[in-house]
């Protein structure tokens, strides 16, 4: 058992912060991974809460087999019930301000600041709500809440603490405010206190560390109930008593500023439950009867996740963290009326005792269970009591630890919300990610888990004072000016979501529609792709090429000798020579697919850039390939070159000579072209050049002029390729070339604010249109990120310099596209961000911002599935009506056995293109699967593992290929399969099985020749013996007959 010496409060800290991690962000939309299993939801809906100490364990309990995408996990699109109650919070000594005004007395808070805290005094007005009292009154119109929970000045009703004379002033004040909410039709929940204990009770008394505060808080309390109580039901005795003790009396982060006495600290948590308890019972036994009011005291905690999600220590470990701070309050007033077992044993000498009569008193004295989950209970992390876990922001696990340990009760969030810089003002977009994802727990806590959860308190309606942070942090919906004089509310974008939600009462998806049923046309192609397609040079199965004859183990040596003079016949060289291509035709069978993409390596068929050494053997290999898938009825969609982040792809001479920074590499680049055409033309009809030539930025990025250069030389290199092919071998080869782009679409994180929405387009600029333009629309790059460069040139936040293209290179590279291919696997969030430099990525403007609620890849990509309709439907309003392909789609799961993220990621995705084929008209041709295997340390994005084991994924692309989509049962269309194909497919299966069917024929010959020996020697044998019988017979009645005669 560990101790901690009375006195010292360093020992405690040492005890509560073993760990010293950041705070972690752990959510299961976005992203990262999602953290709690399926049985545990399904145990906490069916169970009948019993509210056991201790029974909070179950929540960090796990299933092994839990889904990532399980329905109760992923963010819910649904609404609260209909009388959940929506409101907003304030302190009073955060934004009241006048702080000597009209007979207020000093605060400990006052004294604190202005002695303290550096900087804290030159803004004593803060947002001056008892100024500007319409102001705040016309911001809870503009939100349209149903209650506004604010807390009453002690010291502006009574100067010195105790209650004599009330200040009229400060009373009129508070009058006015609830009858306002009132005739507003908006709830008052009240807070008597909110940390500003009058003065004069510090200095006298010694402020909570006397028990004599018990009684005049009573009377206090007392007043507040007389005052106020007829047009007010709900109560809250103190805010978040646990930060009162802790950081009040035990770090001196929190006014009076008291430090480094252990026993202190629980000397005022004891004395803050026993003066709520008797306010409780004080309203109880007076008020109750006929104001019908509700009290309840908020206590505040943060969440805690073990290190090893099934280690039963770490687990012990979280539940004692929470028994520390929430456990600490909680368990006395909601539970038995007496402190937790853990902080008993481990504070025994200097915590306080309840007596039994007092544990009597105290538990129960609680109407509904408020409940506070914001910064101010995560900071600073090393005054936590983490245990050596991690510090978690999924306040849906902490609503079900509350319902598990206290019996289910009645919640009221009674403060949530998290921070902004000082320097933020209106365009918070941080902020409305966190209050999406807070308040979409609370949501699937009310759904899932039967939580009873009546309200939620959004913290806080203004900017004000922010306790030890001073004025370095906001909090507020609205922004205020606080060195300005009229101190205007200006709503934050934060104010224009939770004023949405409130109208919705919840959560609507509407970028998109309802599944869709219906199917793609007979001649869609379902594709796989895979990257480079590793060639062999030499074929792995040579043994019927060599002439020699051998001899084994002649000598006992085990080694084949050649006999000389000896030669055989043997056969010419086949396809089936090359092992690998068996095992790519296995795989591919597998998929039941009807095309197949891959990319030639240049570097192999040119090893030297140019066409003075042509690999042959590649280039057979390559034919080898595509001649024996077109026997498996698949067709090939070949890529020329395939460059990738770590690989460039180009042949060594090129790169040394600068790669697409040099001219020349365009020519070398159209002979590869024409090679390939010329020797593989007959047998691809789908040809891509150049695959995501706009994400070669990563690779030529020393400068933004070298990652333009590199790409006005790509785009002239595919127009020369295309047009080649378009005069030399179109006619007769009646192929389609193209070149394929990488197309995420690009959502504003801030819909809010027009500056976003000009960020989304202007990355769609910068990322696509850069090459799609010139191609399929004007020749030459938009106008829209010409014009966005030479503005930043002027400003001189940039030197950057968009190439220009001569009248015959717009002539060459327009219209040089038979299809628009895409590579689309994700949507990104992007916020305007003003950046200096010269680099392509800083010519954007352009920031990303992880959307935490939403659910997402190992690798962080998130699965938006509307983006993906989102950007076909802007390719068709961008570049007219063109065939469509989607050349690559997929995401990265981490999943061997069951990967389930892959097959919700594939069901998804695949429907938003049928809405877009059948709803949007975008002339979709088809659907290319990203990827067929997986590569080892690397986002496992395969179908198949680096050691060709199938996933369970292959199965529902399978059902998606043979649906040909999405139908419904009563109007399903079977395509029909052509005569050829059913023959190919017989041919095939002869190729493929020759051993199998030579060997089958070889057994049937020798059980033919076997059967026809035996029933010739059986034949044989029966005319001898009837020969026999015959002779036997006949012979001695030859000789009677003579006798007789004779």
């Amino acid at each position: 058992r560990q101790t901690v010496q009375q006195g010292t409060l360093g020992n405690e800290w040492i005890f509560s912060s073993t760990s010293e991690r950041n705070l972690t962000f752990k959510h299961t939309m976005c992203g990262r991974r999602l953290t709690r299993s399926v049985a545990f939801w399904a145990f906490i809906f069916i169970r009948t809460v019993t509210g056991l100490a201790g029974e909070g364990r179950s929540v960090w309990k796990r299933d092994l087999n839990f889904s990532p995408v399980n329905g109760t996990q992923v963010f819910l699109y649904d609404t609260f019930p209909k009388r959940f109650l929506w409101g907003v919070g304030t302190g009073a000594f955060q934004v009241e301000g006048g702080w000597k005004k009209d007979g207020k007395g000093p605060s400990i808070w006052d004294h604190f600041m202005h002695s303290d805290i550096r900087d804290a005094a030159s803004i004593d007005d803060s947002s001056n709500s008892y100024t500007f009292l319409d102001k705040d009154l016309s911001a809870l119109n503009f939100l349209g809440v149903t209650f506004y929970q604010f807390s009453v000045s002690w010291p502006r009703l009574f100067p010195t603490g105790v209650v004599t004379n009330a200040n009229e002033k400060g009373l009129h004040y508070y009058n006015t405010l609830i009858d306002s909410l009132v005739h507003r039709h908006i709830e008052p929940i009240v807070t008597l206190y909110h940390w500003d204990l009058p003065l004069a009770l510090q200095e006298i008394y010694g402020g909570w560390k006397n028990e004599s505060i018990i009684d005049i808080f009573s009377d206090y309390a007392t007043f507040c109930f007389q005052m106020f109580g007829d047009r007010v039901k709900y109560w809250i005795t103190i805010h978040n008593p646990y930060l009162v003790a802790w950081h009040g009396y035990g770090t001196g982060m929190h006014a009076p500023g008291e430090r480094g006495k252990i026993a202190a600290v629980y000397t005022v948590g004891h004395n803050l439950i026993k003066a709520h308890a008797k306010v409780w019972h004080n309203y109880n036994t007076h008020f109750r009867l006929y104001q019908k009011g509700f009290l309840s005291i908020t206590l505040g905690s943060h969440w805690i996740e073990p290190n090893k999600s099934n280690d039963t220590l770490d687990i012990n470990k979280c539940q004692q963290s929470m028994e520390r701070v929430l456990g600490w309050f909680a368990k006395p007033i909601h539970g038995d009326g007496d402190y937790p077992e853990e902080l008993k044993n481990k504070l025994y000498s200097i915590l306080p005792n309840f007596t039994e009569s007092e544990k009597n008193y105290i538990k129960g004295t609680a109407d509904f269970f408020a409940f506070s989950f914001g910064p101010n209970n995560f900071k600073p992390p090393n005054t936590l009591a983490k245990m050596g876990q991690n510090l978690s922001l999924n306040l849906r696990e902490a609503l079900n630890w509350i319902k598990l340990e206290y019996t289910n009760p009645r919640i009221l969030i009674a403060e949530n919300g998290w921070f902004t810089d000082s320097h933020v003002k209106t365009e918070d977009t941080t902020a409305i990610y966190m209050m999406k994802n807070f308040i979409n727990k609370v949501l699937q806590a009310i759904k899932y888990d039967r939580i009873d959860v009546f309200g939620y308190t959004a913290w806080s309606l203004l900017d004000g004072f922010e306790w030890q942070h001073a004025y370095s942090t906001r909090r507020g919906l609205f922004y205020v000016d606080f060195s300005s004089k009229q101190k205007e509310r200006i709503p934050k974008s934060s104010a224009l979501y939770y004023k949405e939600i409130i109208e919705r009462n919840g959560f609507f998806l509407k970028e998109s529609t309802e599944a869709l049923q219906g199917q793609f046309p007979c001649d869609f192609s379902w594709g796989i792709t895979e990257a480079v397609l590793k060639a062999e040079t030499v074929a792995s199965s040579p043994q019927f090429c060599d002439p020699n004859l051998y001899l084994w183990n002649i000598s006992g040596d085990g080694l084949l000798h050649r006999v000389k003079g000896v030669k055989l016949k043997t056969r010419p060289a086949q396809c089936t020579d090359f092992v690998s291509i068996k095992k790519q035709l296995d795989l591919l069978d597998k998929m039941e697919v009807t095309h197949y993409r891959f990319a030639l390596d240049w570097s192999l068929i040119l090893p030297n850039g140019d066409l003075s050494a042509i690999n042959r053997q590649v280039l057979r290999y390559y034919r080898c390939v595509i001649r024996e898938l077109l026997k498996l009825n698949i067709k090939s969609m070949v890529s020329l070159y395939y460059p990738t982040h770590a690989y460039l792809g180009l042949p060594g001479p090129l790169v040394q000579r600068g790669g697409w920074l040099n001219q020349s590499t365009v020519q070398a680049f159209q002979n590869y072209a024409a090679l390939c055409f010329q020797e593989l033309g007959d047998l691809v009809k789908l040809w891509i050049t150049i695959n995501e030539p706009n994400r070669l930025s990563d690779v030529y990025n020393s400068s933004s002029n070298d990652t333009y250069q590199a790409a006005h030389n790509l785009l002239i290199a595919h127009a020369r390729a295309w047009q080649i092919y378009d005069q030399q071998y179109r006619s007769f080869q009646h192929g389609l070339v193209s070149l394929s782009l990488h197309s995420d679409w690009a959502e504003p994180a801030n819909p809010y604010f027009d500056s976003h929405l000009k960020a989304a387009e202007r990355f769609l600029q910068f990322e696509i249109a850069w090459f799609a333009d010139p191609i399929f629309k004007t020749g030459d790059y938009p106008a829209a990120m010409r014009e966005y460069i030479v503005s930043k040139n002027k400003r001189g936040l940039s030197s950057s310099f968009l190439p220009y293209f001569t009248d015959e290179e717009k002539k060459l590279v327009k219209g040089a596209a038979d299809f628009y291919a895409l590579n689309h696997f994700t949507t990104r969030f992007v916020i305007h961000e003003l950046q200096n430099g010269s680099w392509y990525e800083f010519d954007r403007d352009v920031q990303f911002l992880q959307d935490i609620t939403c659910l997402s890849s190992p690798s962080r990509l998130a699965v938006v599935p509307w983006g993906m309709r989102k950007v076909l439907k802007w390719i068709k309003k961008t570049y007219g009506d063109i065939d469509v392909y989607i050349t690559a789609n997929g995401i990265d799961d981490q999943s061997l056995a069951n990967d389930e993220l892959r097959n919700y990621y594939l069901g998804k995705y695949t429907q938003e293109v049928l809405k877009a084929y059948h709803i949007d008209k975008v002339k979709i041709k088809g659907y290319y699967a990203f990827k067929l295997t997986e590569e080892k340390s690397k986002p496992r994005f395969g179908f198949f593992t680096s050691d060709s084991r199938a996933k369970p994924s292959i199965q529902i692309y399978n059902n998606l290929i043979s649906n040909n989509g999405f139908p419904a049962e009563y109007s399903r269309e079977l395509c029909d399969k052509s005569d050829d194909k059913t023959r190919c497919s017989f041919c095939l299966f002869l190729s493929q099985k020759k051993p199998l069917i030579f060997f089958g024929c070889c057994l049937f010959s020798t059980f033919v020749l076997l059967l026809t020996i035996i029933i010739f020697h059986k034949r044989k044998r029966r005319k001898l013996y009837r020969t026999k019988n015959f002779k036997d017979i006949c012979f001695p009645f030859k000789r009677g007959h003579k006798a007789t005669l004779n």
